[in-house]
C-alpha cells in the first residue's frame, strides 16, 4: 500500500545553525505522537551531517535537495549520491522545476540522477509539472508525461522505489492557485500512464505529492483527493507550526 508523505523542501534558505534549530524544533513537535505520514524534511547539503542525527528517524526522513549526474571525479562543486547518503539521508529531490529552469536539468541527465541515486539506496523524490504556459495550452499531460520517460526507463522494481512529487509550475509564487478538482485531475493521469507502462499494482504503490502553494489552510482539502499522497512544500516547510499544521491535515 502506497503511503502518505509530507516533505519540506527547504531550498537555499537557513543557515548551519538556522537549520539545526529548525530541525530540532520539528523534532520536538513531532516528539508527543507518531504522524499519520511519512515526514522528510530535504536541507541544503551542509546541513545534512549535522540534522540527520539530530531527528528521530522512527518519525523524520532527511535528505538532499539534488545529487549529481556523475559517480565522482574532477567535478568542482559537486555532491555525489555516494557523499548524500554517507550523511546518513535518506532520501533526494530530483528534476525540481527550479533545477529544470535555472540549471538546464533534462531528462538525460536526470535519468543518470535517478539511476545514481537508487544504486546508493537514496529513494528520489521525482518532480513533474508544467509552467503557466502549458497549463494556458492544455499541455500538461503532454508534459508531464515526457518529463516522466526520466524514470521510465527503469525496471518496475527500481521504479517501485520511487517517489513522485506533481508541481504545478504557474502556481507557485505567481498568485494563481490549482484547485483540489485540478490536482486531483492531473494525479489520476499521472497514475494512469504508470498503469500503461508498468501495471496497476506499480501504480497502487505510487506515492504521488502535491507541490503547489501547499499550507495548513489547504492541505487537508487537498490530501483528501484519492490520487494525492501527501506534498512537497516549499516555503511552510521553513516554520514549524506551518509544516505541523500540513502533517496533522492527515490526522485531521
Amino acid at each position: 500500500m502506497r503511503k502518505n508523505i509530507v516533505a519540506g523542501n527547504w531550498k537555499m534558505n537557513k543557515t548551519l545553525q538556522e537549520g539545526v534549530e529548525l530541525a530540532k524544533g520539528l523534532n520536538e513537535a513531532l516528539a508527543a505522537s507518531k504522524p499519520n505520514c511519512d515526514v522528510i524534511i530535504c536541507t541544503p547539503y551542509i546541513h545534512l551531517a549535522s540534522v540527520t542525527p539530530l531527528v528521530d528517524a522512527a518519525k523524520i526522513g532527511v535528505g538532499a535537495e539534488n545529487c549529481a549526474d556523475k559517480e565522482s571525479g574532477a567535478y568542482t562543486g559537486e555532491i555525489s549520491a555516494a557523499m548524500v547518503a554517507s550523511t546518513g539521508a535518506k532520501y533526494v529531490i530530483l528534476g525540481h522545476s527550479e533545477r529544470r529552469a535555472y540549471y538546464g536539468e533534462n531528462n538525460a541527465i536526470l535519468t543518470e540522477k535517478v539511476k545514481l541515486a537508487l544504486a546508493n539506496g537514496l529513494t528520489p523524490i521525482f518532480c513533474i509539472g508544467e509552467v503557466l504556459e502549458q497549463r494556458e495550452a492544455n499541455k500538461q499531460n503532454e508534459v508531464v508525461l515526457d518529463q516522466l520517460q526520466a524514470v521510465y526507463e527503469l525496471s518496475a522494481e527500481d521504479f517501485s522505489k520511487c517517489i513522485l512529487a506533481y508541481e504545478p509550475v504557474w502556481a507557485i509564487g505567481t498568485g494563481k492557485t490549482a484547485s483540489a478538482a485540478q490536482a486531483q485531475e492531473i494525479h489520476a493521469y499521472i497514475r494512469s500512464t504508470i498503469v500503461d507502462k508498468y501495471d496497476a499494482k506499480v501504480a497502487e504503490n505510487t506515492s504521488i505529492l502535491y507541490g503547489g502553494s501547499c499550507k495548513p489552510t489547504n492541505a487537508k482539502e487537498l490530501f483528501a483527493n484519492p490520487d494525492v499522497d501527501g506534498g512537497l512544500i516549499g516555503g511552510a516547510a521553513l516554520k514549524v507550526a506551518d509544516f505541523k499544521g500540513i502533517i496533522d491535515a492527515f490526522n485531521a
